[in-house]
């Protein structure tokens, strides 16, 4: 199979593996692979998933190359806190939560960060829809859980201040019934207690702001 056939194949492919490129030709060989990477048409981004050298990378491909690179997952944490503007931009790399263990792949792309949850609190996420692609991504009430849960240390009003939410996007957007009802389905006493510091906190700020006359 000549490049050009191979590309038009799996043109609307974002990231592929040797498994897909086997689906339209059972016969390829790998070392076409090596050679196309050699000649800079295609770039290896994790162990057989490849991308072609021209795709233009936005963060929507990030996070779609995110759920594919690790399956099931779906972004979450700093990266999803971002996505919905309540933490300033991630630096981290994508980050994302995960039923398998915790991995993380370096890559041209940048670092795909994984962390583990069991089966049944892996819920919370929204499928978002882009360019006839798609990705899952955890809503805002379930990314902040996720960061709470995965980060214990988290227990006090000055480490929640170093989150620097944005209090403004969170109180347009935040359901607190919502955030609720999935810490519920978490049922940690110690995450319960972390939580109650963090709606202290996000309640004092709100009083503060209207005593100000805000």
């Amino acid at each position: 199979m000549k490049f050009i056939q191979f590309k038009d194949a799996l043109k609307d492919f974002t990231v592929f593996s040797l498994n897909d490129i086997k689906l339209v030709d059972p016969h390829f060989h790998r070392r076409r692979l090596i050679e196309w990477q050699e000649k800079g048409y295609i770039k290896k981004i994790a162990k057989s998933c490849y991308i072609f050298s021209d795709l233009t990378v936005d963060e929507n491909v990030l996070f779609e190359i995110a759920n594919r690179l690790y399956n099931p997952s779906y972004v979450s944490l700093e990266s999803a806190l971002s996505f919905h503007q309540i933490i300033p931009e991630a630096v981290y790399g994508i980050t994302s939560i995960s039923t398998r263990r915790t991995y993380s792949f370096s890559t041209p792309l940048g670092k795909f960060q994984y962390r583990t949850v069991k089966p049944d609190l892996f819920f919370g996420y929204q499928i978002m829809s882009f360019n006839s692609k798609a990705f899952k991504i955890a809503d805002m009430e379930k990314a902040v859980l996720d960061f709470f849960y995965l980060h214990p240390e988290l227990k006090s009003v000055s480490d929640i201040l170093s989150l620097r939410f944005n209090e403004q996007a969170f109180k347009k957007k935040f359901r607190w019934k919502k955030f609720q009802n999935y810490l519920r389905r978490f049922a940690k006493n110690a995450l319960s207690e972390r939580i109650s510091v963090f709606r202290e906190f996000m309640g004092k700020n709100e009083q503060d702001k209207s005593n100000a006359g805000y």
